[in-house]
């Protein structure tokens, strides 16, 4: 069919289907692409020797561990130390974890670490949220790539870690915060080729899950999903427009809206699921949570943090 156009194939394709007698049967993968979810047989992609290894690697298809209860002692409490050790939540316990972690930048909670130091940090903050997030269960980190002179993808370097302790990745959100993004005027060569740089008004949220993708429905009654229809729709988008939050507000140096974390509550738990924030900060978190009748459980090393996130936990 050399020379017909892409539009022409699909009409001819769609009056044979009508011929050989009644509704369009599912369109199998196209090399081509399709334009439309609806119907798409994708059989021949999830055959492929690329998809195959990865199945066989055992990956997405663990029979889910045993869930264990949180002691009601450590629900809804933030904890004054690190999170690369949580001895106070047992293995698969945690059914959501949403966080933005330090970006070792110079604000004044960040460490001077090196990059590898960095990593090996977050490596072993990783490892804990893994241990305690029940199969199936999500791990969602929001994060924005730093610098310029070089450019470094710390959004990269997670999903690298993440993926080498055992987590299966679900996808990539990109958060446009738009006019309230607050980008600078150092875009480099004015007007020049000699040195334009971009300047991010976006950031993006990495989310995965434990050993399978799907959650196992609770038995409690009071397990219910609470998220709408229009939520749905909306939450599964790969790109989220909402406003960035004041940090002198919020007195934190880099805090997220209360409508991040309240979008992958709603997308990811039932109702009375444990929340978990291993880089806490402001509380934004905690008050997500409590807001959509769900517990908290958060982890910050700076005491003063911790008098903000209960001011404002206070006043839910």
């Amino acid at each position: 069919m050399k020379g017909i156009k892409r539009t022409e194939v699909g009409l001819r394709h769609d009056r044979c289907a009508r011929r050989k007698g009644g509704s369009q049967k599912n369109l199998q993968t196209s090399r081509f692409g399709v334009s439309k979810r609806e119907g798409h047989d994708s059989s021949l992609f999830y055959k492929s020797k690329k998809y195959q290894a990865y199945l066989a690697s055992g990956n997405g298809t663990k029979p889910p561990a045993k869930e264990n209860k949180i002691k009601k002692v450590n629900r809804n409490i933030i904890h004054n130390k690190s999170s690369e050790c949580m001895q106070e939540l047992p293995d698969n316990s945690v059914h959501l974890m949403v966080t933005s972690p330090p970006y070792n930048v110079g604000k004044e909670y960040d460490n001077d670490l090196s990059v590898d130091e960095y990593k090996d940090m977050l490596h072993g903050v990783w490892k804990e949220v893994y241990r305690v997030l029940v199969d199936g269960g999500r791990a969602c980190i929001n994060v924005a790539n730093i610098g310029r002179k070089p450019y470094i993808p710390l959004s990269s370097l997670i999903v690298s870690d993440m993926l080498d302790i055992g987590f299966l990745m679900r996808g990539e959100i990109i958060w446009d915060k738009g006019a309230s993004a607050g980008t600078s005027c150092a875009w480099g060569s004015w007007r020049s080729p000699s040195n334009p740089v971009l300047r991010d008004t976006h950031e993006y949220i990495l989310v995965f899950c434990k050993n399978t993708f799907t959650r196992q429905k609770p038995n409690m009654r009071s397990k219910v999903a609470t998220i709408t229809k229009e939520q749905f729709l909306e939450y599964t988008k790969s790109v989220w427009r909402f406003s960035a939050v004041s940090a002198k507000r919020l007195k934190h140096a880099a805090p997220f809206p209360v409508e991040l974390p309240s979008r992958f509550i709603q997308l990811f738990t039932y109702q009375d699921d444990v929340v978990l924030d291993p880089f806490i900060g402001s509380g934004t978190t905690a008050v997500a949570a409590l807001q959509n009748n769900r517990y908290y459980i958060g982890y910050e090393t700076e005491k003063k943090y911790i008098k903000i996130c209960e001011r404002r936990i206070a006043n839910q």
